[in-house]
């Protein structure tokens, strides 16, 4: 199965946006990067997945697709899904942990 990583994110940065693009950059993973802010429906699949407008959100998808592999796991109404685990999607992660979810869908060893 050919996966890709995609990264829901807006044109303009923060924090994790910074360090989401440098550890992708150090590890050398290629990402398609979709932004929420010039994308009306990509904006809604955000706030649909998160309950905010969080970003970035990198999802696990088929080559060329822009859902995640999977259904990501719920959260609760109103939970914050900053650097939670939800399969195929994480959101806001820390370095550590986008390393880590990285080593787990194999886009780094």
């Amino acid at each position: 199965m050919h996966t890709e990583l995609v990264m829901y994110s807006r044109t303009y940065g923060c924090p994790y946006i910074t360090t989401a693009k440098r550890i992708l950059q150090q590890e050398d993973v290629p990402y398609r990067e979709v932004f929420i802010d010039k994308d009306s429906e990509a904006r809604a699949r955000v706030l649909k997945w998160t309950g905010f407008l969080s970003v970035p959100t990198l999802i696990v998808a088929h080559q060329g697709d822009i859902l995640p592999l999977d259904e990501p796991a719920p959260l609760p109404q109103g939970t914050s899904p900053r650097g939670i685990d939800r399969g195929a999607m994480i959101t806001e992660p820390s370095a550590e942990e986008l390393r880590d979810w990285l080593q787990k869908y194999d886009f780094i060893r």
